[in-house]
């Protein structure tokens, strides 16, 4: 007789995915994806291709939201038939299917769970992510390379759409600085706890042999704001600059000076762009994204200014806030979430998921205080 006592792992699944439920409403969902497909579907709707492409990938975003759930309560239910079948029939290969289908079945609902605990005021944007190589030379340079693969793999593992911006390459290796936009429901959300220091411990492929070499990348992500939201910028206050895109070690990829860098001059705050193939184009692109970071700017000086008139001042991020570890003993370690694995190429090859959810169950704690 089959041992497959899976009652137990099964009921709490459903009382999760029916807390899951109540926050997610997906009554309020269809209510949203009929709204937005009434605009879909209006005869004028590209002669604005800005409002085309927000309604598209707000109705794409909630339609994969509402499917992510209702496959859920699908398959919950077909699992209820498949373990009655091994049962009844006392039939092994049933039997394991069942026990791989529970665990696929957990991971999905962890995954909505965390998805619950997103309510901050950017959580559903897109993100904006920007790597810039710190100290460590040539390693650095590698390593930054190194992790804007990583991010680039892990959307693609979730079939999310990535757009890489601009990219400044290093002479060597590797690249000084990367920016890249990725479009994904709760993208901002889910990958503002990779910001930080990131901290790599490797046998340098490019120094003498048998010497480790530390370096750093540092990661910020942004949400990208909607057009309405943005800020008002002075001409005066923004300096231009035009320049020729080009590829690794110089190679020229246009022949006209296509790609744009904005400086806000009151903050310093530099935006590079070289995507597209217009200067027009790569200007709108790199103006939004410097909206996005002075209004996330705008945001964050006045919740400073809100904790010090309140006489709490503290740091919720440290310098350092990840490790990755390739000699002399393989691992990454999160330095906040203590979550880490033993295989630092899995987490290279796009494996987040993680140390994503570790990092934002650890920013809903509970407060010390």
């Amino acid at each position: 007789m089959i041992d497959l006592d899976l009652g137990d792992a099964i009921a709490h699944l459903r009382t999760t995915f029916a807390d899951i439920v109540q926050v997610v409403n997906p009554d309020d969902l269809r209510r949203q994806i009929a709204e937005l497909e009434e605009q879909a579907g209006a005869p004028d709707l590209w002669d604005n291709t800005t409002h085309a492409q927000k309604v598209t990938s707000s109705l794409s975003h909630r339609q994969s939201e509402l499917n992510r759930v209702t496959s859920v309560q699908s398959r919950l239910d077909d699992l209820d038939v498949l373990i009655e079948l091994a049962v009844s029939e006392d039939d092994e290969d049933s039997a394991a299917e069942a026990r791989d289908e529970l665990r696929a079945l957990q991971e999905v609902v962890n995954d909505l769970e965390v998805q619950t605990l997103l309510n901050g005021e950017y959580d559903p944007r897109p993100a904006v992510i920007t790597i810039r190589a710190g100290a460590g030379g040539v390693d650095a340079a590698d390593f930054a390379e190194m992790l804007m693969r990583m991010y680039l793999r892990w959307a693609e593992k979730h079939g999310f759409t990535a757009t890489v911006m601009d990219t400044s390459y290093a002479e060597e290796a590797g690249v000084k600085s990367a920016t890249f936009e990725i479009d994904a429901p709760y993208a901002f959300g889910k990958l503002s706890v990779e910001a930080g220091t990131h901290r790599l411990v490797r046998m340098s492929p490019f120094g003498a042999a048998g010497k480790r070499q530390t370096s750093f990348a540092a990661v910020e992500v942004i949400p990208l704001m909607e057009e309405t939201e943005s800020i008002d910028i002075p001409e005066n206050d923004i300096r231009v600059d035009v320049f020729r895109s080009s590829g690794p070690g110089g190679q020229s990829v246009n022949t006209t000076d296509s790609a744009v860098r904005l400086t806000h001059l009151p903050t310093g705050t530099v935006v590079s762009m070289q995507n597209e193939k217009s200067q027009i184009q790569n200007r709108a692109a790199a103006m939004r994204v410097l909206q996005s970071r002075l209004l996330l700017l705008q945001r964050e000086e006045e919740n400073a200014k809100k904790k010090e008139l309140a006489g709490t001042i503290t740091a919720s991020w440290g310098d350092q806030m990840r490790s990755y570890v390739l000699a002399p003993y393989q691992m990454v370690k999160d330095l906040r979430t203590e979550h880490e694995v033993n295989s630092p190429q899995t987490v290279f090859d796009g494996d987040l998921d993680g140390f994503i959810a570790a990092g934002i169950r650890w920013r809903k704690r509970p407060s010390d205080d």
